[in-house]
């Protein structure tokens, strides 16, 4: 496994980690075996940092995470990060959203605590919810304060109000098809040294390989209505698809560990967080940070990336 640096805190952590949203009614692993047999596999390939949400199963996953960890004597040996939505951006309910993530992670500080997102609908101040988290940072609950899926504007607010220390990652929606981030989030980020925690890296799945516009997927979990799926879109991919197919066959790699890969290579800063239904999914995703993507290679995947153009206007 490589591993790579959070952000500025010196802390190194698998290059391609772990995301949890999986154990929720969204994706469907409500078994905490399974969910416990995903977690081994994953500490016993290399991954050290797994990232989680308190919404992802309203603390299922969150309870999941920490029950695994301690029955299987790992918790020292992997880092959490978890997340507080929006809704909990006022002062009272940082602290009391905070203290209910501790318990049921079953932890006594949480490493990287992000907001999820914005409070774009109940107007909490940025102040007043960033200078909470940094409070929670000086009062030794949190170590390190991340946010998720904000504009670099907002980032910039949020950063200007915290005192004593700083954000150490931005977690944002990126992937070879869906490469807006490159525009100003990326650059940012690189330029601040901020870790990039990259989700939905394979698209929900759309680059695995599995799919293309004659091998429509029929989901039932959160992807039935992902853009990236509707037949208009996915009969865009199926040249990237054939390209990361073919590759897979000449790297003897899946395609999953070939779009992985790419997005490894486009900056240090990345750190991929796709989700596993199964210790199988995990093994393959682990399997992206073990080999280099020639330069021709990479830049193909590029030149084919850029021709597409994903619509979300799908009704």
């Amino acid at each position: 496994m490589e591993y790579r640096e959070l952000g500025w805190t010196g802390l190194k952590v698998s290059a391609v980690s772990l995301g949890a949203w999986q154990f929720s009614e969204s994706w469907g692993v409500l078994d905490y075996n399974l969910a416990k047999s995903i977690i081994e596999k994953a500490v016993n390939v290399g991954i050290n940092f797994i990232d989680t949400a308190a919404v992802y199963g309203r603390g299922k996953s969150e309870e999941f995470v920490g029950r695994a960890l301690k029955e299987l004597g790992v918790k020292d040996k992997v880092l959490i990060a978890t997340k507080l939505p929006g809704d909990f951006m006022n002062e009272y309910d940082v602290f009391k959203g905070t203290e209910r993530s501790l318990k049921r992670l079953g932890v006594d500080i949480i490493d990287l605590m992000q907001v999820h997102w914005p409070p774009i609908w109940h107007n909490f101040p940025t102040c007043e919810y960033m200078r909470a988290l940094e409070r929670l940072v000086i009062m030794g609950k949190i170590r390190y304060i991340g946010l998720s899926d904000f504009p670099v504007e907002l980032i910039e607010s949020a950063r200007q109000c915290l005192s004593v220390t700083d954000i150490v990652s931005i977690q944002i929606r990126y992937n070879l098809v869906e490469r807006y981030a490159e525009k100003e989030l990326i650059p940012y980020a690189e330029r601040e040294g901020l870790a990039i925690l990259a989700w939905s890296p394979i698209a929900k799945g759309a680059l695995s390989g599995k799919y293309d516009s004659k091998n429509l997927p029929q989901f039932t979990d959160v992807r039935a209505n992902d853009a990236v799926f509707h037949p208009e879109n996915m009969a865009k991919l199926d040249v990237l698809i054939n390209k990361l197919r073919e590759l897979s066959q000449k790297y003897n790699k899946t395609p999953t560990q070939i779009a992985l890969r790419w997005l490894l290579q486009y900056t240090p800063n990345v750190i991929p967080i796709p989700g596993a239904k199964s210790p199988q999914q995990v093994e393959e995703n682990a399997g992206a940070a073990d080999f280099i993507l020639s330069l021709e290679d990479f830049l193909e995947l590029d030149r084919i990336s850029r021709s597409i153009r994903i619509s979300y206007v799908t009704w």
